[in-house]
């Protein structure tokens, strides 16, 4: 069972805008990012949106948080509840029924080296912009995961802009769930694989989210809903 920790709303250590879609999935304006970072039924919560659409999403209380979207050329949110970074078992169930671009994942950052990864459950369109390098493939809790990594150049990050790797841990899709989902993420057996595979992580310095992200790319756009409990 995870822990969750409260965080305040002018901690440092995490910046919402740094989360970029792990598919390149549009060109994010990080200037124009509608930011909130809060602390909302005790647990923190991260919500942005960019451009034009009808976003909403709220967090309930209890770890469970809902949205629904409908993007526009250009347009894209994330929202999701988080919880201090590191090995820890993760438990997710609820709704996610996505059309277009977009996914279910457990995101974060590390910091030496700079590090974004992500752990991606489930998806509609999952189209890479940038390429992406497949490692290898592993096993974790029962589920077949592909292992990519890709490098962002001068690209917006937690700690401002800079170039770094992306490592993606991408369900087998055949094994995706959409609609009812349900799952438990052993960050772990992710983390461990990973440095097999000679790609080790740097140091947990920010909370990790499980977030529904949802973007536009090119003439596909984005609209769904998603209700999401996490544990």
């Amino acid at each position: 069972m995870v822990s969750f920790t409260a965080i305040v709303a002018t901690a440092l250590a995490l910046i919402p805008s740094a989360i970029t879609a792990p598919s390149g999935l549009g060109q994010l304006d990080y200037n124009s990012v509608h930011k909130s970072l809060d602390t909302r039924q005790g647990y923190p919560w991260q919500w942005w949106t960019e451009g034009q659409g009808q976003f909403s999403c709220q967090q309930q209380g209890g770890g469970k948080y809902s949205c629904t979207w409908n993007g526009q050329a250009g347009g894209g949110m994330v929202a999701g509840t988080g919880w201090g970074a590191g090995r820890k078992t993760v438990r997710y169930q609820g709704q996610y029924n996505p059309k277009g671009p977009g996914y279910l994942s457990l995101y974060g950052w590390t910091r030496n080296p700079l590090i974004e990864y992500y752990i991606v459950e489930s998806w509609d369109v999952l189209a890479p912009g940038e390429p992406w390098t497949l490692r290898g493939n592993f096993t974790s809790d029962g589920g077949n995961y592909a292992f990519y990594t890709a490098q962002r150049v001068n690209k917006p990050s937690i700690e401002g802009t800079r170039t770094f790797t992306q490592y993606f841990s991408v369900r087998n899709e055949a094994e995706k769930q959409v609609g009812a989902v349900s799952g438990t993420i052993n960050t772990a057996n992710h983390f461990d694989a990973w440095s097999r595979m000679g790609y080790r992580l740097g140091n947990f310095e920010q909370n990790m989210f499980m977030v529904t992200e949802a973007f536009a790319n090119g003439t596909k756009l984005p609209s769904g809903t998603s209700t999401i409990t996490v544990s």
